[in-house]
């Protein structure tokens, strides 16, 4: 294979990739990304230790041990524009000779934990409570820019088109699944599972208003009613289905843990969705490595 471009494939002076400012051994194979640059050191005050620290722009990194186990921490920032450009550098990282400048023969496996905000839609979904996200749908076109048909679920594309009655002026939803294995090993009968809504911004697009009318102010309340194989849309954030697409194109092992901050059917916000985070960090990193 040909070498990549630097055009293509950009690396800093310092060798290493291009936003995230990382080098190969600056990444763990265990990766928690959450959206706000604060939020990883609240995962991380948790670790036995913490040996590289490295920020760029939004993308803040913290690798270290959580009991013995080597992870990494990443801030995404919010929206799938940028969930594009974290799961690339951190696939390159991984499946690309940095020094050749081209792509391995033998593909590494990252496991992606997302860890974040979201407000539910459904009235028993309460706030303060943990959903993982089964299912994603993106309502953004991050994955219509590749070839991802094989990785959506297309009878739930058809069905959320046809019920959501979307104008003809917005993206077509993806499906997309997390992986199952992964999302077992995180998942206990205190969580919900749920489908998850990724949107492309938190106001308009999540149906709220404040000075601007919307173009569609019922599209929330369908999404509320959709079911389709017993699945309902269950909250909203703004990141899972492209981690959950990317992941699947490039062969990374992804699920996405949410806490649960708001509830848009009742009108609540937790009282205290910091705890409610945290929270959820110590269930995360208590399920990704288990005491002895």
């Amino acid at each position: 294979m040909n070498s990549l471009e630097a055009s293509e494939f950009i690396l800093n002076k310092d060798g290493s990739i291009y936003h995230l400012n990382l080098l190969p051994e600056n990444l763990a194979d265990t990766v928690i990304v959450v959206g706000d640059p604060e939020r990883v050191e609240k995962v991380t005050k948790y670790f036995d230790k913490v040996d590289i620290v490295i920020k760029k722009r939004e993308f803040h990194t913290q690798t270290g041990f959580y009991r013995g186990k080597r992870i990494t921490v990443i801030s995404t920032g919010i929206g799938t524009d940028n969930i594009d450009i974290v799961l690339n550098e951190l696939d390159a990282l991984v499946n690309i000779n940095f020094k050749e400048r081209k792509i391995k023969e033998q593909h590494t496996s990252l496991d992606i934990v997302r860890i974040g905000t979201s407000g539910s839609i459904q009235a028993e979904i309460p706030v303060d409570a943990f959903v993982q996200s089964e299912m994603a749908v993106g309502f953004d076109s991050l994955l219509h820019f590749y070839q991802s048909e094989d990785i959506q679920l297309q009878d739930f594309n058809q069905a959320l088109s046809e019920h959501l009655q979307l104008s003809k002026e917005k993206s077509a939803p993806y499906v997309v699944s997390c992986n199952e294995e992964l999302a077992e090993k995180l998942f206990s009968e205190n969580i919900f599972k749920g489908f998850t809504g990724t949107n492309v911004g938190f106001y308009g697009p999540q149906g709220r208003v404040l000075r601007l009318p919307l173009q569609d102010d019922k599209l929330n309340d369908r999404m509320g009613s959709f079911s389709f194989r017993g699945k309902k849309v269950t909250n909203l954030e703004m990141e899972t289905a492209a981690i959950y697409g990317l992941s699947k194109m490039l062969g990374h092992r992804a699920v996405s843990m949410n806490a649960i901050i708001a509830n848009r059917a009742t009108g609540e916000f937790s009282p205290d969705a910091g705890k409610t985070v945290d929270e959820l960090i110590q269930y995360t990193l208590n399920k990704l490595v288990p005491e002895n």
